[in-house]
């Protein structure tokens, strides 16, 4: 007979996953819901130290303020007999950093949906104004579902809130860190941006950037990092996409108003560059990766998801074409331009062509669900894939609930939900009014 499980507060702990200087992390249960959480405690003794305590608390409230399917879910936080303990959402996986040591680098394509959801992730952190300030390997898990989500708020900083540092004391891992945070000036999301793209170059080369203690240069780690002193990444990794490269270029940028302003700057061009794959998809071909790969050891009576090809990426470079045959496609295109401007702005009705385009067969495992907007509006759909309607193509969503959120600049924010079916073909739309 199983001796009966230590209970703290509503939670049966199972086992423990993790022991730091902070405190003890376990597996645990609650029963109530039938769920497994994780339990991270802090020790007594640190519950004294107010900086320790506070930092503690703002972990979980900052955790807390965020709900995105690409960060880890805080469920709540509690004091029980003199420890404080956060309950957050159990991932059932490993980090991106054992996932590295056993794969070394992670496939190209692979390498930029993971780069994808972490941007979709990133973005809603930084829409609850919150800088992260602390993203590495270990702090992105990975499920084996292909689930990739942020965690560790412990060194967060809220852009409205007071610091929990002082100015010219560095907080967070130096490999990953932006020279600003290296030298303890003030940080934004852009510092966020700099180790997304630290992260984006270690999973296609298998090393940061710029590691710690360089052999080859005697330089200190913030010199380098200020005089961009790193290999490119396609020299140390030829296979790596040169789009991918690019981008992680402009990550880098020592200076901050160089780098992308906005996480959803980085996130539109990801997005662009792989077809606008839905959540779904990315989850797919990662989980399909990861076991192929051997990260996780294979459970008898589980469950793997079957591949199912990406929609494709749109092309570069467009063919080279005739002068005059280039002259006459810009002036059909400077009409056709002036018609939806003009159809936007309720000047001119457009006529309806959708009887001359055949339809699209729904897939027997998605829902093909055509969106329109007038005049016309940004999806997000479930806080993540986000799109411009009308919509020149159905889009696939997986059978379930979906909330819908139409916006424009002028009209405002609509928010609806819609319920589909596999193999069924639904359209939604919303009109704006003055």
């Amino acid at each position: 007979m199983s001796a009966p499980r230590k209970r703290i507060g509503g939670y049966d702990l199972i086992e423990p996953l993790d022991q730091g200087g902070m405190g003890v992390v376990h597996l645990a249960i609650q029963p109530e819901l039938e769920r497994h959480v994780v339990i991270k405690s802090l020790r007594k003794d640190l519950v004294q130290n107010k900086e320790i305590d506070e930092r503690f608390r703002r972990e979980a409230e900052a955790a807390g303020r965020v709900h995105h399917q690409n960060v880890v879910t805080v469920y709540d936080c509690f004091s029980w007999r003199g420890e404080r303990y956060i309950a957050q959402e159990y991932v059932d996986g490993a980090d991106l950093d054992m996932a590295l040591r056993v794969v070394r680098r992670v496939a190209p394509s692979v390498a930029a949906l993971l780069a994808l959801e972490l941007a979709r992730g990133l973005e809603a952190i930084h829409e609850r104004d919150i800088v992260h300030r602390d993203l590495k390997p270990s702090n992105v898990l990975l499920g084996k579902g292909g689930e990739v989500k942020i965690a560790d708020f412990g060194i967060a900083l809220e852009g409205t809130g007071e610091r929990l540092t002082r100015m010219g004391y560095a907080v967070g891992t130096p490999p990953y860190m932006s020279p600003e945070q290296l030298l303890g000036e003030r940080v934004d999301q852009r510092s966020d941006v700099f180790a997304f793209g630290v992260l984006l170059y270690e999973m296609a080369v298998g090393e940061p950037p710029f590691p710690e203690v360089d052999p080859e240069c005697d330089d200190a780690l913030i010199k380098r990092i200020q005089a961009e002193r790193y290999h490119a990444l396609r020299r140390r990794n030829p296979e790596a996409l040169r789009w991918l490269s690019k981008l992680v270029r402009h990550c880098l940028r020592p200076k901050p108003g160089k780098r992308p302003q906005l996480m959803s700057e980085v996130r539109a061009v990801l997005e662009r560059r792989l077809g606008y794959p839905a959540p779904a998809d990315c989850r797919r071909e990662i989980a399909n990766w990861l076991h192929e790969q051997s990260v996780f050891e294979p459970v008898e009576n589980e469950t793997v998801l079957a591949p199912r090809p990406l929609p494709k990426a749109r092309r570069r470079l467009l063919p080279r074409i005739p002068l005059k045959v280039a002259a006459v496609f810009a002036f059909c295109a400077v009409l056709i331009t002036s018609a939806v401007w003009a159809q936007r702005r309720g000047l001119v009705s457009m006529p309806d062509l959708s009887a001359l385009t055949p339809p699209r067969a729904a897939s027997s495992e998605y829902a093909l669900v055509s969106f329109g907007a007038t005049p016309w509006a940004r999806v997000t759909i479930d806080e993540g894939t986000s799109f411009l309607a009308p919509t020149e193509q159905p889009i696939e969503l997986s059978p379930g609930s979906h909330r819908v959120a139409f916006e424009h600049p002028e009209f405002g924010r609509v928010e609806r939900s819609i319920d589909v079916e596999a193999g069924e073909t639904r359209t939604l739309s919303h009109s704006f009014r003055r």
